[in-house]
């Protein structure tokens, strides 16, 4: 495969759980010519690929069009959990920031699609009484609508983070401390966080042939399983 025909990506939360595993396998891929991660934390690696831009204010991205200009695609993963944030820093993340950085890359390169971390449960009615739900699908509603030849939105339920962290909250340690049992129980309603990204860098980088472009959780996972067989 030659550079021109090479896709340029965009990682938008490379820092996150999902960002990071997503940057991982964009830079891994032998089709990806070179990958900017976009984030407000130094990421303290570095690849001949990567070009990493450091932005703070994502409530005005004007100044990342240069970064933005002749991408492919964009996978945005940049979020917050409920609980963490107020909830008008929860919108503010979630719907102000998305819609932002998505109207400087649609200006930037119109042609590039977007690959958009939402959750199991976004309400795209705004009818939710679950802040995160009526968040998350106002955010999808505004992709949607923005003008991208392709929106791809990932619906993952429970994400387990594969790598041990620090959990943000009880309900967090409590799945994780479960994920064995409720994974054999309930695999339709769990995701590895490395899978996830997997699937987001694939659908980035060659599209899909399905008719929606809304993606659930098992509709994720069997994903996942099309790219690499082996993984159940």
């Amino acid at each position: 495969m030659t550079p021109m025909s090479q896709k340029r990506l965009v990682v938008v939360g490379a820092t996150g759980m999902v960002g990071g595993y997503a940057l991982r396998y964009a830079l891994q891929n032998a089709t990806v010519g070179s990958v900017t991660a976009i984030g407000r934390r130094k990421l303290g690696i570095a690849h001949p690929k990567l070009q990493e831009v450091l932005h703070r204010d994502f409530t005005d991205c004007s100044s990342l069009s240069q970064a933005l200009s002749v991408q492919d695609a964009a996978i945005f993963c940049l979020g917050a959990y409920t609980g963490a944030v107020s909830d008008a820093e929860l919108r503010r993340i979630t719907v102000d920031y998305t819609i932002e950085f998505a109207r400087v890359l649609r200006g930037s390169s119109p042609n590039a699609a977007f690959s958009f971390l939402s959750g199991s449960g976004a309400d795209p009615t705004g009818r939710s009484r679950i802040a995160f739900a009526r968040y998350k699908g106002e955010a999808e509603n505004a992709l949607i609508a923005a003008g991208f030849p392709s929106v791809y939105v990932f619906r993952p339920a429970y994400i387990y983070p594969v790598e041990p962290r620090k959990e943000p909250n009880l309900t967090y340690r409590l799945l994780r401390a479960i994920y064995p049992a409720f994974q054999l129980l309930f695999p339709n309603q769990v995701i590895r966080a490395d899978d996830l990204a997997r699937a987001m860098v694939g659908v980035a980088v060659q599209g899909t042939d399905r008719g929606g472009k809304v993606f659930e959780n098992r509709e994720i996972r069997a994903m996942v399983k099309r790219i690499h067989p082996s993984i159940g």
